[in-house]
């Protein structure tokens, strides 16, 4: 009964059970806090939606029951066949889908499930994209402007750095990236495209540093290639779509945890969980509710969970994670 309250998810089991069959794959995000937020004393279907190289999925199908059901799910064809093997030792236990946000509903229709009793959605990138020259993902590796989550897709960075207009770059750099340089690039970018095609994260790099302030570079360099990536992958369109859908699925009292990583995710998520959690939506100058509307969630994390000192450490792209959750509530 002790260790049982002390550690009711057998965190450090499932950990060191990870640990050993990680085989220098992507390190998960707040493993701990995950299993203590996701999983619910009975639960009868998980989906990840984000499985990557399968560490998340891997710590929780370690932990259930054998009758529980694991839905695996990424837009990265790599990554998910690194995930097959990776779980290969529970394959009897886990459908693998390769699909975005907004082909969840899709899915689980085509499974014959109406309720999902947990989702996880880890929106960051892995290490075997970062790390893959051939990705595109990195301004600190050489290689072909890709930055395509799904290679199959066929609008790449390429595209959207050679053919978008100048002031098309100048509001996917503000909106996606926050940079107040953006006119600047911009115009840089658009100058050189006339020339000749700029087709390598390299040249992309050259090319913002040569108009930045030394000081500024890598800043910028991060919030150019962090808003080209979004532009490609229409991310923060796909996370709207990917948490609506899983919020109508999720069974009553069933969990929805987000792990984001920088500023637009964690506003979008914020603002996403307090509307689904307020209820009614009248003006507050009205004396009595005529909109009828009813809350779907209840918030766990009034305040997102972010790594420990001693994780951040450990795996230093966690530093910038917070973890969301909330519940579905019964009465919907």
């Amino acid at each position: 009964m002790t260790l049982q309250r002390e550690d009711p998810f057998n965190v450090k089991g499932v950990l060191k059970h990870a640990k050993k069959n990680k085989n220098g794959l992507h390190q998960p995000v707040l493993v701990k806090e995950v299993l203590e937020n996701l999983l619910l004393e009975s639960p009868k279907v998980i989906c990840d939606a984000t499985v990557g190289t399968g560490g998340h999925a891997e710590a929780i199908v370690a932990k259930v029951k054998p009758s529980v059901r694991l839905i695996c799910i990424d837009r990265d064809a790599n990554a998910l066949n690194i995930a097959r093997r990776r779980l290969a030792p529970y394959r009897n236990r886990i459908c693998f889908a390769h699909l975005r946000f907004s082909q969840i509903e899709n899915l689980l229709s085509r499974l014959n499930l109406k309720e999902v009793s947990g989702f996880l959605f880890d929106l960051g990138l892995c290490s075997t994209q970062l790390e893959n020259k051939k990705r595109g993902f990195s301004f600190q590796l050489d290689g072909p402007l890709d930055m395509r989550m799904d290679r199959s897709q066929e609008k790449s960075a390429f595209e959207v750095v050679n053919y978008y207009s100048q002031s098309d770059l100048v509001k996917i750099f503000k909106r996606f990236g926050q940079e107040k340089y953006s006119k600047k690039i911009a115009r840089a970018i658009v100058s050189r495209g006339k020339v000749s095609p700029i087709s390598t994260t390299f040249q992309l790099r050259v090319l913002v540093e040569s108009v930045i302030n030394p000081k500024f570079r890598i800043k910028s360099l991060a919030r150019v290639f962090q808003a080209i990536r979004i532009e490609v992958n229409q991310e923060l369109e796909e996370l709207k779509q990917g948490l609506n859908q899983a919020i109508r699925c999720l069974a009553p009292k069933g969990r929805l945890c987000v792990i984001s990583y920088h500023s637009l995710e964690h506003r979008l998520i914020r603002e996403k969980m307090r509307k689904e959690s307020k209820g009614c939506i009248c003006p507050p100058h009205l004396p009595v509710c005529c909109c009828e509307a009813k809350a779907n969630l209840r918030v766990i994390t009034t305040k997102p969970i972010t790594p420990s000192l001693e994780e951040k450490e450990r795996n230093p792209r966690a530093r910038s994670a917070r973890l969301w959750a909330a519940e579905k509530l019964t009465h919907v």
